[in-house]
């Protein structure tokens, strides 16, 4: 029988049951409730921990000796407060002097979250049930912990991402209606612009041209981060992609950086838009430049990751699959966690005053995940900072069809009379639409919505091109105005435009098909530009 078998059983039965006098039956029983005991205790898989009532360890198990890293040895015999931070363990006897006095409860028969100490000093979260038994002097306490570490960290990896979801879902709508409003001052501006003859108006007019292109380029960025931006994925190979990005960076960082790569000779391909690629290596790149003040090494890796279950435990909000991961490791300064918790979040910036936007990192985060990805961040103070780009493998990824773009320009060009329906909810969007399309020598019809369109189409109205917006209120968005369109009226072209991308809207209409959008805000060079591609000589109408 061990020391703890034989000092449970006395606090239970007394300390006559140690007498000399004890009889074999005594001894036998005592004996197998020890086996029992060790059985249990070898069992649970929450470390347990035993002790008396001045806090000597009496007896630990292997669940507890995993947890703290100590042997079964460099515990028993001492006092608990070896497993405690040291604020916890100053305050730990006068708890258990106040609690033998008083008898009042803190932990005993309750639980509470409390944190340990392991032996290489580190710190981490736990729960801690404690019981009491025993009598006189002869009382023990039983602690039962278990480690909160993963739980905590798939909470912490939770919130995040809904947070960032919720923000993504506010800043989408914003740049939406911004869109709709820089339409407006765009096509006022151009409008201005080819009807006005004075030089020094002309220039303050393209001046203001200027911003609200500025303007369209900070909310591209924003409907980036929302993941509501339209991307060109193809078959690539991220090594190779990295390679022509970082022939770049070399020059930009400058001599005191070291770029080092480590890209896996069997990397699988992966369906990206090679561009948005490089950029979001760039922004993580200068954003590493930023943390090495003083010069310092860039890591870049590329390696095939299988996700199982055990990942997914402790990264949330990520399918279990076959991914590609894509490293970029500083030796920088790091980040505190405040920083690493809202790194992702558009305009939040822990660089000096003007020296960020804070949308990098946003643009990075909405990307990968509208690619299908995920993105790890880990970064410890004084350490340096790891970004884990994960996007699936193209052996299990959908290949993403997208329409060609025009090679080269075309020449300037205005309509013959030809009649365009303009759709759209938005009265003041509409109207500088209706402005627009006349000023290129076309003549116009109106409606607020997909129903009243479709219905002036239904009682006769004859126009040579439908234009709509794509999210509409009522039974029918652009999408299905343009399906119906296409079944009932064949002959009739169609042309959509939205403030959001097509990939990402498509996604959230059942039964839409992805085609070729004007996104908003656009120039009056790429109206002319698809007007031309539908109602032009070459068009066939």
């Amino acid at each position: 029988m061990n020391d703890f078998g034989l000092y449970l059983a006395g606090a239970l039965g007394g300390s006559g049951q140690r007498d000399n006098t004890v009889n074999q039956a005594n001894k036998d029983e005592l004996t197998q409730t020890d086996a029992v005991l060790k059985a249990i205790m070898d069992a649970a898989v929450d470390a347990v921990v035993v002790s008396d009532r001045v806090g000597k360890i009496l007896s630990v198990n292997p669940a507890a000796i995993k947890m703290f890293q100590h042997t079964a040895n460099e515990m028993q015999g001492h006092n608990v407060r070896i497993l405690m931070p040291d604020a916890l363990a100053h305050l730990h006897d006068g708890f258990m002097s106040d609690h033998m006095t008083t008898g009042e409860k803190r932990i005993i028969g309750l639980g509470r979250e409390v944190e340990g100490k392991r032996k290489d000093g580190t710190v981490f979260p736990l729960h801690l049930s404690v019981g009491r038994t025993g009598h006189d002097c002869n009382e023990i306490f039983i602690g039962i912990m278990h480690d909160l570490t993963q739980r905590k960290s798939t909470e912490a990896a939770l919130s995040r991402s809904q947070r960032l979801d919720a923000i993504g879902q506010m800043t989408g709508g914003i740049a939406h209606d911004f869109n709709n409003i820089l339409t407006i001052v765009t096509g006022n501006l151009e409008l201005l612009e080819m009807r006005n003859k004075d030089d020094r108006q002309t220039a303050m007019i393209r001046d203001a041209l200027e911003a609200a292109e500025l303007g369209a380029d900070l909310t591209h960025r924003l409907l980036m981060f929302a993941r509501r931006t339209t991307l060109h994925p193809v078959k690539s190979d991220l090594s190779e992609i990295c390679l022509e990005a970082l022939h770049l960076l070399e020059r930009t960082l400058g001599a005191t950086y070291r770029i080092s790569t480590d890209f896996a000779a069997d990397a699988d391909p992966v369906m990206i838009d090679p561009t948005q690629l490089q950029s979001a290596l760039m922004n993580l790149a200068l954003n590493a430049r930023d943390a090495m003040p003083n010069g310092g090494e860039l890591i870049v890796s590329v390696a095939n990751v299988t996700i199982d279950d055990d990942y997914i435990a402790q990264e949330t909000d990520i399918k279990s699959g076959h991914y590609v991961r894509l490293s970029v490791i500083d030796n920088g300064i790091g980040m505190p966690p405040e920083a690493q918790s809202r790194a992702f979040e558009p305009f939040f910036t822990s660089k000096s005053d003007g020296n960020g936007t804070g949308l990098g990192l946003a643009m990075v985060y909405g990307f990968v995940r509208q690619s299908g990805g995920h993105v790890t961040l880990y970064s410890e103070p004084g350490h340096g900072t790891s970004f884990g780009l994960y996007f699936p493998s193209a052996h299990a990824a959908a290949a993403i069809e997208t329409a060609p773009k025009p090679d080269t320009p075309i020449a300037p060009w205005h309509g013959n009379g030809e009649r365009i329906l303009v759709v759209e909810d938005n009265a003041v969007v509409r109207k500088i639409s209706i402005e627009r399309i006349r000023d290129l020598g076309f003549a116009t019809e109106e409606a607020s919505s997909g129903d009243e369109a479709y219905q002036m189409l239904k009682d006769g109205v004859a126009v040579d091109l439908v234009f709509s917006d794509l999210v509409m209120p009522g039974a029918l968005n652009g999408y299905d105005l343009a399906a119906r369109i296409r079944t009932e009226f064949p002959k009739l072209k169609v042309l959509l435009t939205s403030g959001y991308a097509s990939d990402a809207v498509t996604g959230s209409m059942p039964g839409a098909t992805p085609q070729e959008i004007l996104h908003k805000p656009y120039r009056q060079a790429d109206l002319i530009e698809r007007l031309h591609a539908l109602l032009g000589p070459s068009s066939g109408a």
